[in-house]
């Protein structure tokens, strides 16, 4: 009985009976971590609110609020750039911390009034726009 079988097949056996499960054992620590962590990736990806966050619509609004507040612009262009960009940020901002913005029903004799009310509503809400 001992002779029927091939001695390269005693050898393939015995290399899987000896070397599998540390081949699988290492496998499993190798490549079950890096797995988990591109599906944890992945969700992380998903689950990302669309749009800019609260911290750099922040950020924009306090360079744009010191440039308006500035008031040294070469043109007349620039002026009214500058003011459009900061009212869209405003907006932007009331938003996303959810207060009413009066400045989104303001026609343009009411605009800069809606203007201050609207920095108020968000000083309010907690939000520095002249920070220290």
């Amino acid at each position: 009985m001992a002779g029927d079988r091939p001695v390269l097949l005693g050898l393939l056996l015995y290399f899987l009976v000896a070397a599998l499960p540390t081949i699988l054992f290492w496998a499993a620590l190798r490549l079950l971590p890096a797995a988990f962590m591109t599906w944890a990736e992945r969700r992380r990806r998903r689950e990302a609110p669309p749009g800019p966050t609260l911290e750099s619509t922040v950020a924009n609004l306090r360079r744009l609020r010191h440039e308006v507040c500035r008031g040294c612009h070469h043109n007349q262009v620039r002026r009214v750039a500058v003011e459009a960009a900061y009212d869209d940020t405003l907006l932007e901002c009331c938003r996303l911390v959810a207060v009413d913005a009066p400045l989104a029903t303001a026609d343009a004799r009411e605009r800069p009034f809606a203007r201050l009310l609207t920095e108020a509503a968000l000083e309010n809400a907690g939000i520095t726009l002249d920070p220290p």
